[in-house]
């Protein structure tokens, strides 16, 4: 029995995560032609072994004309499967949940990495020995001054991206994800489409807001399909935007969400004209985004995650106990702290001994607790 609510236990479908504690998906820009590598397991083994219950990886484009940016994850072909099959397996050796974002970044493709300018690439010359791809959109309308503006998306090519993501969550379950969520956020290709600023179609996929919305629908349905059952389908929104999306748009986005079978919303905000708020270098309050995943988990009765600048774990694990969002996902913190989730146990009392710590470590640490360092001394 958990004495603490951030430690407690959330059954979602068939899935029963440890504690409510995610890894928010944080690009890393390290993977070839939308492989991992090995700098993607020492990434994610850390935080399997540092306690945290869902584990995201980053951001999986679900096609090549999907990348945003050089060295993008991708899950598009086979070959890109077995190296994640081995994070998997040890995320699930620490008894850990492993989740998937998929992701598709329309006009936003076709980007430096965030250290080399976060400007365009130079369509000139190949990315690591192959020819740019295209850049598509629900309109011609560049993302910002200078960047390509995006071929406008046909009947055919919203077909072929929708089965893409069909495609990847096959794969996703082949590998043994547990838990598969949908990026709608951030001003990427499913936001795209919902937002007036970068959607002018006249066709069923514009105009109205239940023509907007009819994209992401379609995506969650064509997941839903594709994952099993038994494993839960989250979907991360940009509750509202710098282009006019609203709280009470999102609210109606994710009531349709809810019927298509999508069990969690991450609640998020911005992106469509600007980088996003997680990515920003600005200064925030503590908890800035929270009140977006109570009002939408009050709203539509569904369960959420709550993000943005969750740091201290009495904060993380009021946010749980006030019934504000039923995880608490964190990024930069985790960054910076991989053992975040063991500390904040500690903190809060719930593992003072280091029990739930892997063995190799919680031996070690006892012992040093004994000689009177820690917080058990």
């Amino acid at each position: 029995m958990s004495a603490t609510e951030l430690f407690s236990p959330l059954a979602l479908r068939g899935i029963v995560l440890k504690n409510r504690i995610m890894l928010s998906p944080m690009a890393q820009y390290a993977a070839l032609d939308g492989s991992v590598t090995d700098w993607h397991f020492a990434h994610f083994a850390k935080f399997a072994a540092g306690g945290v219950g869902l584990i995201f990886t980053e951001a999986t484009k679900v096609e090549r004309r999907g990348l945003g940016t050089v060295g993008d994850m991708g899950l598009w072909k086979d070959e890109q499967m077995a190296p994640l099959s081995r994070i998997v397996d040890f995320i699930h050796a620490q008894g850990a949940a492993a989740g998937i974002q998929l992701n598709h970044a329309g006009r936003k493709a076709g980007t430096l990495r965030p250290w080399e300018g976060y400007g365009t690439l130079d369509r000139s010359v190949p990315i690591e020995g192959q020819q740019h791809w295209e850049v598509i959109g629900p309109s011609p309308i560049a993302y910002m001054e200078g960047w390509p503006t995006p071929r406008e998306m046909s009947e055919s090519d919203i077909e072929t991206v929708i089965d893409a993501f069909a495609q990847a969550a096959r794969r996703a379950d082949s590998i043994g994800f547990d838990v598969l969520e949908l990026h709608g956020a951030h001003g990427y290709l499913i936001h795209q489409f919902l937002s007036e600023a970068c959607n002018r179609r006249s066709d069923r996929w514009g105009g109205s807001l239940e023509n907007r919305m009819r994209f992401a629908l379609e995506i969650a349905a064509a997941v839903r399909r594709a994952w099993p059952e038994g494993k839960p389908l989250f979907f991360r929104i940009s509750a509202v935007d710098e282009g006019g999306w609203t709280l009470s748009d999102s609210a109606r986005l994710c009531a349709e969400l809810k019927k298509r079978g999508v069990d969690v919303i991450d609640c998020s905000s911005g992106g469509i004209g600007t980088r996003s708020p997680t990515a920003a270098a600005i200064k925030r309050p503590m908890g800035f985004q929270v009140s977006y995943a109570r009002q939408i988990r009050k709203s539509v009765d569904i369960a959420t995650a709550a993000v943005g600048l969750i740091i201290e774990p009495s904060h993380a694990n009021a946010i749980i106990e006030r019934g504000d969002a039923d995880l608490v996902a964190i990024g930069r913190e985790l960054l910076f702290n991989p053992f975040w989730a063991h500390h904040a146990a500690a903190q809060l009392a719930e593992d003072p001994d280091f029990e739930m710590m892997p063995p190799q470590y919680q031996w070690w640490l006892q012992r040093r607790s004994k000689a009177g360092y820690g917080p058990a001394a």
